[in-house]
């Protein structure tokens, strides 16, 4: 079990640390927190857990009005553009052990996040007083960023702070400036899959880390059956993304996710009131429809090419 939010608390007023609480029913969005303590003096927090394809996990605490582009975060972290998505929600329950919604520095006080790396924004720095969930999002608790640093000097880690709007230049003579924020360790959660998390090439379609990059292509056996059998399979199978169901479809919820959270802001709703939901669903449909045709496309060829290679190795029991 991970700490409580009374056991948050206790702790914080124990380290001294000065914050003002405020109770409200449960809240999902930063839009949402607003309507309750918008008017309490401090700044908004919008906070973000997201992995990397070597099931690394980030924490990405910003200011609500700060633009955090995840392509342009995951090349300054030396992890290539497509490097960063959000986590899944089983992970916050696993690694954070807080549920959707309280995604927050203070979750780092649990022993099963001690792998995950937190990037915080420097403009909470300029803020007299900033906005957290302690891990609870029926609750709001506002501190300075000294009160922070010192609840996250009590866990052992050093806080960093750093420009996430920041677009700095990546390549050979320019490496990743946020490098360092790549965790040494890594967590593993029993009950997630394995396998290497799809990646994108160089045309958009979406491969199996393993491939390098290469074109997912379909093989098709020869019409001489005899001949396949006749020749000798040498050399290592070659790397192909599983055929696996439940990765698919995380795929598939991974994007949908990911493109929803980026329709939905503040700015959106003002634009277009009543009808976000159909600008949200058209905006959806428009973006999505070509990555999920190549998606399903990939998901056929691969299960394709698995049952032939397994064709080609089966060897019958001779009579």
């Amino acid at each position: 079990m991970g700490s409580s939010k009374d056991q948050l608390l206790v702790r914080l007023k124990e380290l001294q640390i000065d914050f003002s609480q405020y109770e409200h029913p449960v809240v999902l969005t930063v839009e949402a927190q607003a309507k309750y303590v918008g008017n309490k003096g401090g700044a908004l927090s919008k906070n973000l857990f997201l992995k990397d394809k070597k099931h690394r996990y980030y924490i990405v605490s910003a200011l609500a009005d700060t633009k955090v582009d995840l392509k342009v975060l995951s090349q300054r972290l030396g992890l290539g553009k497509g490097g960063l998505r959000m986590a899944p929600e089983q992970a916050l329950g696993e690694i954070l052990q807080v549920p959707l919604g309280c995604v927050t520095p203070f979750a780092l006080v649990n022993e099963s996040a001690r792998h995950v790396s937190l990037l915080l924004d420097q403009g909470i720095k300029t803020q007299e007083r900033c906005f957290f969930h302690p891990l609870s999002n029926d609750i709001s608790i506002s501190l300075d960023a000294h009160g922070l640093d010192k609840f996250l000097k009590s866990t052992g880690r050093d806080p960093s702070y750093v420009d996430l709007e920041a677009n700095p230049p990546v390549g050979k003579d320019q490496p990743p400036d946020l490098a360092a924020f790549i965790p040494s360790g890594s967590t593993v959660l029993p009950d997630l899959p394995d396998e290497a998390p799809a990646s994108q090439d160089s045309t958009g379609n979406h491969v199996s880390a393993g491939t390098k990059s290469a074109a997912v292509i379909a093989v098709k056996p020869s019409g001489n059956v005899q001949n396949v059998k006749e020749k000798p399979v040498n050399g290592a199978r070659p790397s192909i993304p599983s055929a696996n169901a439940g990765k698919f479809v995380e795929e598939l919820l991974d994007k949908t996710s990911t493109l929803l959270l980026s329709e939905i802001s503040e700015d959106s709703i003002k634009q277009h009131g009543g009808q976000l939901g159909t600008e949200v669903v058209n905006n959806i449909q428009k973006c999505l429809r070509e990555d999920l045709k190549n998606l399903a496309t990939i998901f056929k060829n691969t299960a394709y090419t698995e049952g032939f290679y397994a064709g080609i190795h089966y060897q019958p029991k001779r009579l």
